[in-house]
């Protein structure tokens, strides 16, 4: 028994050894975020001493921005003025050994931070992280942290105030309360000179802040694989500002790629007389990569065509102060579409994206915001640079990044005088490009439709909107083999066109830029269309049609790189008030609030890999036509073959062809009974997978007369709220499929339109989509009945009672 006392209290004692050690082991640096309740004021004055006066503060969570509804609301402009931000920090007691900062992942557009009373920094741009140091005006207990941001019109700070997407305001992302100890670990800089499937070396650059040259410090790196294994560790002791570790040969890394994204951790650790004083951790990704001149991309030596698109920082509700999760739900969208690549635009992202795209495979081209505006004055460049600097700086460790963009059209609209000026762009392009290659020679310059500097850079995009702004969709195959001879590397950026939800035709224009007539004509009308993007009805047919014939080419070619379609999402600009969804860019394949369009649907059927079946189109239930007239329905599916049933009849097995147009060659003439018709469409996979699809469409033989008059009904939703939906009808009651006038909603009383939001049921004002608009409306508690109006300039008014 007192053996077995003696064992027990032995392992008591060993066990609070232990525990006392990991205790003096633990790194004293901490991170805390510190989103919650802000005090927000619009007043704009210049100074926290002209804040005296100031009652009244609104509280908010952050991310947010000023500009979350009024940049998609009737009035035409947006706030582009400061606001303030108040917080009170509670430091229970100051350590003398350390800095207590606050870090702030992006305030737009310019920040000046003050620190009870006292200002203790200041950032120049949006979009990029920055710190702000406040030890040296903090006391024990509540310190008043003010923060002035400010969106105003400032040429000097890119992105140009001409560009095509708002300027948004506010603390648009995370904050965070850091503490470092005095002398610490700063920003560590992870690269991978030497990377082959046998074996790869690691660098990693350790700068150490406040170092004054003692001795008995060491850096300590230890380097575990996906699995948390230890593969490698190194200790080197501090002798300089600036530590370099390398591990030279690390044998059959696990590669990073876009199927198989692993991901190793390169734990950092800076150790004096045996303590740990500062630690830190990041991601490391073993990949290499090649563009191959006037020929494709390689990844880790084997050709990868790069399946790419945009993502705009923004969502339906609250702008770019997005949510950590809806940053995620993007990401995870975009990869189960298929895509390996995205293009930043046009300016860096929220770190959650970039963490998002090294977990999930998805290769970067990341954005300086050099967009439109010319070349500006010493001031501008000043700001240009250090904005390129900070991007490298901030992103450097990211395995997704492969290219470093320096600027999107930059010579268009220029800010300046003489700022259109070729030589001198290319001159400081070219510092731009130097400046890229000498802080990351490990990674690739780009532009994008700049053509006088497409030698400067490693990769150019020129500009090619086959079928949209120019041409028709059947000249891209032309266009692809032009720029591939011209440019060395050549990445196409930004093809496609707008398409309104629920929007349809039966005769979209052709691909080579026809009209055609919808069948009730006894001839067809053949008419050239110049600009689509002016003259036609931005059906999702149309949109479907290109894309499908965009990915046929790219799909079926050895030698090309790659393209990058515009863009995922929809999103807000200042320059399109006219848009069906007014100020709303709506080329994306999803609405402003992540639903997807058809247009998903082609680039899912071209590139996921799970198997999945879509019959075009499931937003388009009624339509119309001559009873003798076979209609043409497409099936989108990455199935091997697919068999399409027309109210329970085989209508054949066919088999996937990427070559054949449409739809890869599943696509069925059906002649559709007058009424309800169920089209079923099963799909199987090359191993027995099997993915089906069901839509059911109201078919009619009679042709609907000119709209004569607008109907309001009402359902009520899962969530309490009423979706009020209008169809315009003609004289005999029949919905007018082609009506695509802007009705305008209005909530007179009971509730509230969600509106402003740029969605197709989130907007007061919206075109209509094959003669209907729909909008959700919000009750409240001030009545018994809901009443909602709509109307138009044809239609003075229809009204809507709905009993709560």
């Amino acid at each position: 028994m007192k053996n077995l006392r003696f064992l027990f209290s032995t392992i008591v004692i060993c066990i609070w050894f232990s525990c006392a050690i990991k205790a003096q082991d633990t790194a004293p640096r901490t991170k805390q975020n510190i989103n919650e309740k802000w005090g927000y004021s619009e007043n704009p004055v210049a100074t926290p001493a002209e804040l005296q006066s100031e009652s009244t503060w609104a509280t908010v969570d952050l991310p947010h921005s000023w500009n979350s509804e009024d940049v998609t609301d009737n009035v035409p402009g947006y706030r582009r003025n400061a606001s303030w931000y108040k917080k009170d920090v509670n430091i229970p007691e100051i350590d003398s050994d350390k800095r207590y900062l606050l870090y702030f992942e992006g305030a737009n557009i310019t920040t000046a931070v003050y620190v009870n009373g006292n200002k203790a920094g200041e950032h120049i741009g949006g979009y990029i992280g920055f710190e702000i140091d406040m030890t040296p005006y903090l006391k024990v207990g509540s310190n008043e942290v003010l923060v002035r941001v400010d969106n105003g019109y400032d040429r000097d700070v890119i992105p140009s105030q001409k560009s095509d997407f708002f300027i948004y305001g506010g603390l648009t992302r995370d904050v965070w309360l850091l503490t470092k100890p005095i002398t610490a670990i700063d920003g560590v800089k992870i690269s991978t000179p030497q990377v082959s499937k046998a074996s790869a070396s690691l660098k990693v650059v350790v700068p150490i802040s406040a170092y004054d040259g003692k001795t008995g410090m060491e850096v300590e790196v230890v380097l575990k694989n996906p699995s948390g294994k230890k593969v490698a560790s190194e200790n080197v002791d501090v002798t300089s500002e600036t530590v370099e570790v390398l591990f030279e040969k690390i044998r059959k890394p696990q590669l990073w790629d876009t199927k198989t994204p692993n991901l190793y951790t390169a734990e950092i650790k800076l150790i004096e007389k045996g303590k740990t004083i500062d630690a830190t951790s990041e991601k490391v990704g073993f990949r290499w990569f090649e563009f191959v001149d006037n020929g494709p991309f390689y990844l880790n030596g084997e050709r990868l065509l790069l399946r790419g698109t945009h993502r705009h920082e923004e969502h339906a509700g609250v702008g770019a102060a997005m949510s950590n999760e809806l940053h995620r739900k993007d990401m995870e969208l975009i990869k189960e579409m298929g895509a390996n690549f995205v293009r930043l635009a046009h300016y860096p992202q929220d770190p959650e994206i970039y963490k998002a795209c090294d977990e999930l495979g998805l290769l970067v081209w990341d954005e300086l915001p050099w967009c439109r505006g010319g070349l500006g004055e010493d001031v501008w460049q000043a700001n240009t640079k250090n904005m390129l600097k900070e991007i490298i700086d901030q992103n450097y460790n990211h395995p997704s990044i492969i290219i470093w963009s320096l600027g999107n059209e930059m010579y268009w609209l220029p800010d300046f005088e003489g700022g259109g000026d070729t030589a001198k762009m290319n001159s400081f392009l070219t510092e731009l490009n130097e400046i890229a290659h000498d802080m990351d020679p490990t990674r690739k310059t780009a532009i994008r439709k700049y053509y006088e500097g497409a030698e400067l850079v490693d990769v150019f995009s020129p500009s090619i909107w086959s079928g949209w702004y120019s041409g028709s969709y059947k000249s891209y195959q032309k266009a692809v083999e032009t720029y591939k001879k011209e440019y060395k590397h050549f990445l196409h950026a930004e093809y496609g066109g707008s398409s309104h939800v629920g929007r349809h035709s039966e005769n979209p224009i052709t691909g080579e830029g026809q009209i055609q007539s919808d069948g009730w004509e006894e001839a067809i009308v053949q008419t050239e269309v110049a600009n689509i993007a002016q003259i036609g009805d931005w059906s999702e047919n149309y949109i479907v049609d290109l894309f499908d014939w965009h990915l046929r080419i790219s799909e079926t070619d050895p030698t090309f790189v790659g393209n990058v379609q515009w863009a995922f999402k929809d999103f807000g600009t200042p320059l399109r008030p006219e848009n069906d969804i007014p100020y709303m860019n709506q080329k994306g394949l999803v609405d402003r609030e992540g639903n997807p369009k058809d247009a998903f649907y082609v680039f899912k059927s071209y590139w996921a890999d799970e198997p999945f079946t879509y019959i075009e189109s499931h937003s388009w239930t009624e339509r119309q036509g001559p009873s003798d007239l076979a209609r043409n329905v497409s099936v989108f599916s990455n199935c091997e073959k697919v068999t399409l049933y027309h109210n329970g009849k085989s209508l054949g097995e066919k088999t996937k062809d990427l070559k054949n147009f449409p739809a890869s060659g599943l696509h069925w003439d059906v002649a559709f009974a007058e009424g309800n018709n169920e089209l079923v469409a099963k799909g199987v996979t090359a191993n027995g997978g099997v993915a089906n699809d069901t839509l059911k469409v109201n078919y009619r033989y009679t042709k609907n007369g000119a709209a004569k008059g607008l109907t309001l009904s009402a359902e009520k939703m899962d969530n309490g709220n009423y979706m009020v939906t209008a169809i315009a009808k003609d004289s005999d009651g029949m919905r007018c499929l082609d009506y695509e006038d802007k009705v305008y909603f209005q909530c007179l009383e009971g509730g509230k339109a969600k509106k402003h939001q740029g969605t197709p049921t989130g907007s007061e004002i919206i075109g209509m989509a094959n003669g209907k608009a729909s909008i959700e409306v919000v009750p409240d508690n001030t009545t018994n009945d809901l009443k909602v109006m709509v109307l138009n300039q044809n239609f003075k008014g229809t009204y809507l009672t709905i009993q709560k």
